[in-house]
């Protein structure tokens, strides 16, 4: 008798599992997407706690607009609340430099449960909940890359505590939030150059460069077949078909 409880308490957990899956991997788009964000001072120092203690909703908001502005490119109407949550003194665990398979699936099941133990209930539902580490520029030149997860809807999003910043944060933020909606890389992983034609903004541009937008998931704007530059705000880049695709907005 205990051994069918076990085995059927197995099997409703494995249900739960496949089903949260397809949700996540299934997006409705017709109901309201709501992201939480919860800021963290990644490198404790002071001036970076001084800036998230500054932080509100609005900053946030070119990111709605962006988004409801590109769905509507592809007949696919949304609505985006972006909701700034708790501040954490907790960092999600860090990606790994050596991305073998077995190194990234340990990492995602940290996450996973780094993500489990931070929610509280006040939170409430939430279609994605992105956990933004601050840094101070005055002290680190570079940030570590970001990454979400599809599976999970959760995503660390590395990022400058300057206002000086905020435009090219929210591109960073936007790429990352719709990596967890499915959305693929759209770069050389080891140049960073975007790929040609599927990471150009408008690759049958004659002369093709340079390009005056980037594609929102190369996350660099082409000036050559060799060089890039960081788009300055999401004003200069798009969502091109493939990405609408990926993440479901169109067919």
């Amino acid at each position: 008798m205990w051994k069918n409880i076990r085995i059927a308490i197995l099997l409703l957990i494995l249900l739960v599992v496949i089903i949260n899956n397809w949700r996540d991997q299934n997006q409705n788009w017709d109901r309201p997407i709501v992201v939480l964000l919860h800021p963290i001072n990644a490198d404790g120092l002071s001036s970076t706690q001084n800036y998230i203690q500054h932080l509100q909703s609005p900053s946030f908001l070119e990111v709605k607009t962006y988004l409801e502005q590109q769905s509507g490119n592809y007949r696919q109407p949304i609505h985006v609340i972006l909701k700034l949550g708790r501040t954490l003194t907790d960092q999600p665990p860090k990606v790994p430099n050596a991305a073998s398979i077995l190194n990234v699936m340990w990492w995602s099941l940290k996450f996973r449960f780094y993500a489990w133990r931070q929610r509280i209930s006040a939170d409430q539902p939430t279609s994605v909940t992105l956990y933004l580490n601050y840094y101070d520029p005055q002290h680190v030149n570079e940030l570590k890359h970001s990454t979400a997860l599809e599976k999970g809807r959760i995503g660390t999003v590395n990022l400058f505590a300057s206002n000086k910043q905020n435009s090219q944060n929210n591109i960073v933020l936007t790429h990352e939030l719709l990596h967890a909606f499915g959305a693929t890389d759209k770069y050389n992983l080891q140049t960073g150059q975007p790929l040609f034609p599927i990471g150009y903004a408008k690759p049958e541009q004659q002369p093709l460069y340079p390009q005056k937008q980037a594609e929102l998931m190369a996350g660099r704007l082409p000036v050559s077949d060799q060089q890039n530059r960081m788009p300055e705000s999401l004003k200069q880049t798009i969502i091109n078909a493939l990405t609408a695709q990926e993440v479901g907005w169109s067919k």
